[in-house]
């Protein structure tokens, strides 16, 4: 009786240890078929400039149209400017103004599905 007791508990401990097995090497089967997700980030440079393409110190403005946040950059005297880490799925909308200019603005959308946007504002003046 002792004896077909255990080999019951051996015969079912062997049995658990060979469905772990299997399930442990299963898992990696399908691996190479799922997603990868990528990083869903963006980001986005650019110059200012006046109508004669010379550079302008402005202020350019990202705003996040999901939450209406409002990132801001000073160009300095060279006029470049550069947001980073954005969402891709996100629609923003990059504006530029300067003092004695027309302000433009220029929309980003999560269909553009390119990593990195480069816009050049020429400012026409008032």
């Amino acid at each position: 009786m002792k004896v077909r007791n255990t080999r019951r508990v051996l015969l079912a401990a062997v049995m658990l240890a060979a469905l772990g097995s299997s399930a442990a090497l299963g898992q990696g089967i399908f691996d190479k078929y799922k997603k990868k997700k990528e990083d869903p980030t963006r980001s986005v440079k650019g110059i200012v400039t006046d109508e004669a393409e010379v550079a302008l110190s402005a202020v350019v403005q990202l705003k996040n149209m999901r939450t209406l946040d409002v990132k801001s950059f000073h160009t300095g005297e060279s006029g470049n400017f550069y947001f980073y880490g954005l969402d891709a799925n996100i629609d923003y909308e990059v504006r530029a103004f300067a003092d004695g200019y027309q302000a433009k603005t220029r929309k980003i959308s999560p269909f553009d599905d390119r990593k990195e946007l480069f816009y050049a504002f020429a400012l026409k003046s008032e």
